[in-house]
């Protein structure tokens, strides 16, 4: 979807104040404050469901939010994730559509132009703004821009192809090449880099980074929220519930929002250790009434009476220090707790020699782990990444050549995609995984790791069944199944999917860290950035 105003130039700024909107009595946006000027590129972060989506929306004006005010001033275009394919519309009509606003100044701009040559009152003025506005935008490239970009994204010049002929993907290149090269003042995208190969994943970054005008970026790809951003907001939960806005591009989001768990783990510390301390005073003067306060034998009445209503004074005084006492900094979110991964110095845990799959991994592949080794597997779509982890794991048999492993090494997997959910408990499919291993003496029970120590679900997530958990939670329970098991050797294909940004990032650190061998398949640029000291496997 795309909207026109008027072309505001300099003067082109979007502005939210406190806006709220709630669905099914759940807050959606709590309180969200941000300012976007020409120049500005504001990522917007969080996990599902924290309303990304949804702002953007309001942003455009498609969604009315509860309370709050959203001011706009200049052209905006919008790039949403699904693209309607009906009514018989066509590459040049989605084409016409995104590039009506280039049309409109140069349309005029011809109209001033022959103000001016029938020397019409005013003509002046009208040709000096119709100019400008063209002129801002660089109206006369605009289709050159939108040729280029198409290119560059890999999307179809064809004007005369069906958009329902076409995939999600081609369509959505297609709107995202004349949003590029329309000349908005704004942009707002959502996920722009789902359909997106390397090559136009450059592209995109090259035009966002020169961008002249304002854009609002929702996005996964902390790639291109590192290369791109200027600032940004999180919409994950904070100590006061309100949104946080970090300048200083994805440099600045990683270091202030870290600060701020800090502070957040630190003040709820501390209130826990204060709500101890008065149930502490107030059963030690509870203890005192009772017993303490007793005089020795032989004392007289008296010398009871006169201490017993001090001592009453003194628990009620410490109840209502407690009742007083309020709990208003929330539990912070979990922290990724890796359990000691299993370790073999010396042993070669894992051998595979010149294997291959038809079709999948047709050059021979070699790999040889040791317990501390380190291995990136990368390639291109359907180069053979996911075979040859398969492989790797012995979930797949190679046609040619020989896999070897360790008796005694425990081989970790996580693959891509979580298994079909389960309608037991996420705790109870944790605690048969890990009893199997028990059971047949690959782990021993000393070895075991409760679910709640691990810091990857929230113990009312553990305790719905995993049919009832969102995508990222699915995900979650599959990596604490697999690390659980403390292999020996751990192999991931595209760890990063469906996780958070935070979660990823103490993964990574713990996965450098471990003395396990560790394989991983990846495209995830920003992975591949962090872990760029590790050995490559190129298929």
């Amino acid at each position: 979807m795309s909207t026109s105003a008027l072309p505001a130039h300099a003067r082109a700024h979007l502005n939210a104040t406190e806006l709220h909107l709630a669905r099914g009595g759940r807050a959606v946006l709590n309180g969200v404050d941000l300012t976007v000027s020409r120049g500005d590129r504001l990522g917007v972060v969080g996990e599902n469901g924290r309303g990304k989506t949804t702002l953007l929306r309001v942003l455009a004006g498609s969604l009315d939010p509860d309370s709050g005010t959203v001011r706009r001033a200049g052209t905006i275009g919008v790039a949403d994730q699904v693209i309607p394919a009906g009514d018989g519309r066509t590459v040049g009509d989605l084409i016409d559509l995104e590039l009506a606003q280039v049309r409109a100044v140069l349309e005029a701009l011809e109209s001033a132009t022959l103000a001016l040559v029938e020397g019409r009152p005013g003509a002046d003025e009208e040709y000096a703004a119709a100019l400008s506005a063209a002129e801002s935008i660089d109206a006369w490239d605009a289709g050159r821009r939108v040729d280029i970009s198409l290119d560059a994204l890999g999307a179809t010049h064809d004007r005369d192809r069906p958009l329902a002929g076409l995939s999600v993907g081609q369509r959505y290149r297609i709107r995202l090449a004349c949003l590029l090269g329309a000349g908005y003042d704004l942009l707002l995208l959502d996920e722009p880099t789902n359909h997106l190969d390397a090559g136009g994943l450059d592209h995109l970054t090259d035009r966002l980074r020169a961008y002249p005008g304002g854009v609002v970026l929702v996005s996964h790809d902390r790639a291109l929220l590192a290369d791109v951003v200027t600032a940004v907001l999180d919409l994950d939960p904070t100590s006061d519930g309100r949104p946080r806005v970090y300048g200083g591009g994805y440099a600045g989001y990683r270091e202030g929002s870290r600060a701020e768990r800090e502070r957040w783990e630190t003040a709820h510390r501390d209130q826990l250790a204060e709500r101890r301390r008065l149930a502490q005073d107030l059963s030690a003067a509870q203890n005192r009434l009772t017993t303490g306060w007793r005089p020795e034998k032989g004392t007289g009445k008296h010398t009871r009476a006169t201490r017993a209503p001090a001592l009453v004074r003194a628990v009620h005084r410490r109840q209502e220090d407690l009742e007083a006492h309020v709990l208003d900094v929330p539990p912070p979110p979990l922290r990724f707790q890796p359990p000691r991964l299993g370790s073999m110095p010396g042993a070669v845990l894992l051998r595979a020699d010149e294997v291959t799959v038809p079709g999948r991994i047709d050059v021979p592949c070699s790999v040889l782990l040791r317990s501390g080794d380190r291995l990136v597997v990368t390639g291109a779509n359907g180069s053979g990444k996911s075979t040859l982890i398969g492989v790797l794991a012995g979930a797949l048999a190679p046609a040619t050549g020989s896999v070897q492993r360790h008796r005694s090494a425990r081989i970790g997997l996580l693959t891509q995609e979580s298994p079909p959910p389960s309608r037991r408990r996420a705790v109870e499919v944790y605690e048969a995984a890990i009893g199997r291993l028990v059971t047949s003496g690959a782990l021993k029970e000393s070895e075991q790791v409760g679910l709640s120590q691990l810091g990857l679900l929230p113990a009312e997530a553990a305790r719905r069944p995993v049919t009832e958990l969102s995508v990222g939670q699915r995900r979650r329970l599959d990596l604490a199944v697999m690390l659980a098991a403390r292999p020996h050797v751990v192999l991931m294909d595209e760890p990063t999917n469906h996780l958070s940004m935070t979660l990823v990032e103490e993964l990574t650190e713990a996965l450098g860290a471990t003395a396990a061998a560790v394989v991983l398949a990846t495209h995830d640029r920003q992975l591949l950035r962090d872990t760029e000291g590790w050995p490559r496997l190129r298929l």
